[in-house]
């Protein structure tokens, strides 16, 4: 059952995929979810380089939700640094709820328009 699970949202996140790409002035926000922790990338894909990253692997306190939260507000700032104002959001294949959601918001939060 798991494998076929993880099988629909790679098949979903290539289709995604497919359809959206980030450049210099507008990176695609790339979501990686594993059992543990969230891990998201501005990611410009015309030069194949990660322009910021910010991961709850360093956050000790807090619900999963409000570490989405953190880490996108982080990343929003990060993209804010480097004078981009938008961002292309690819949720990597997983629903639009909860902790994804979360970090599109904090990202919004911080000016970025996902």
């Amino acid at each position: 059952m798991l494998a076929k699970k993880t099988q629909k949202r790679n098949s979903r996140h290539n289709r995604i995929r497919g359809k959206i790409s980030g450049t210099a002035e507008c990176p695609r926000l790339a979501i990686f979810k594993s059992n543990k922790y969230i891990t998201v990338q501005a990611i410009d894909d015309v030069a194949g380089k990660t322009l910021a990253a910010a991961t709850t692997q360093n956050l000790s306190k807090g619900t999963p939700l409000e570490k989405a939260a953190e880490i996108g507000t982080s990343l929003g700032k990060a993209l804010k640094a480097a004078k981009l104002e938008k961002a292309v959001f690819d949720r990597g294949g997983y629903k639009f709820t909860g902790q994804v959601k979360a970090i599109a918001e904090g990202a919004r939060a911080e000016g970025i328009q996902v």
